[in-house]
């Protein structure tokens, strides 16, 4: 089974990515929605969870782990691998070379948690492929709040996201990346907000297309997994809103399996 965890909801952004890209393979999702949100946790905090979401995953038999979460990629991506002798993902990397492939001049955009964006992953990333890119980042700690509320049509949430992207529309970026998995979920609203002209890279989209890829250069591992189709959605914490959320998302009902963090 191919197991993906995140912080919350944002996650499924990366599960519907995945049951696109790759069809009928088994997944298991795991959102930490009782501990949730991880950008504004320690590092060592975020780290823990980290580790123990992967164990979880793969207690429940994951094959492959993917890490939705950006802040938990950002911090805690090196601790998973030290630990655990499996394929583990992360968001950052394909969303750094989706944005590298798509800029026209370089200037670059980035919006994510306070823990990702302080952590510089982005960053370090896009520089050592392109030295030469100019760099914006910009926190955005209110955007996954309002994404777990489910705010994406309110007055409210664009106000913010308009004023979270004014300093970037100023820099004339022509690339954004989207730094966290909750923010596909208002990309409609960041897309009039930054402009039309300006690509926003999707990290969910991305990851999602690397494992296809991985997939396919790996039979070994490929036939491993199992391909019953079907995916369990476990959560730390239930509520109508995510319940609801993740209809909208995955567009169909889906069982909550409640586990205690």
């Amino acid at each position: 089974m191919i197991g993906v965890f995140d912080s919350g909801i944002g996650g499924l952004t990366v599960v519907k990515a995945l049951l696109d890209e790759v069809p009928g393979y088994d997944i298991l999702y795991f959102g930490d929605t009782a501990r949730t949100p991880y950008g504004s946790k320690s590092p060592d905090t975020v780290i823990k969870y980290a580790l123990e979401n992967t164990e979880f995953l793969l207690n429940q038999g994951a094959e492959l782990i993917v890490v939705a979460c950006n802040t938990a990629s950002s911090v805690a991506f090196e601790s998973i691998v030290a630990k655990y002798d499996v394929p583990v993902f992360e968001v950052i990397t394909p969303a750094v070379e989706l944005s590298i492939k798509n800029s026209r001049n370089l200037g670059i955009g980035i919006i994510g948690t306070r823990a990702t964006i302080n952590s510089g992953a982005y960053e370090r990333k896009i520089r050592a492929i392109k030295p030469a890119a100019r760099i914006y980042s910009k926190a955005c700690p209110l955007l996954v709040p309002l994404v777990e509320e489910g705010w994406f049509k309110k007055p409210e949430t664009m106000m913010i996201v308009k004023k979270y992207l004014h300093s970037l529309k100023v820099r004339q970026i022509d690339t954004l990346v989207l730094g966290c998995t909750h923010y596909p979920l208002l990309k409609n609203i960041i897309q009039r907000k930054i402009g039309k002209k300006v690509f926003i890279a999707d990290s969910s989209l991305a990851i999602a297309r690397e494992i296809k890829n991985f997939l396919i250069s790996h039979p070994e591992l490929e036939q491993k997994i199992s391909k019953k189709g079907v995916t369990h959605f476990f959560v730390s914490d239930i509520t109508p809103q995510f319940e609801k959320t993740a209809r909208m998302i995955l567009k169909k009902d889906i069982q909550l399996i409640h586990v205690k963090s």
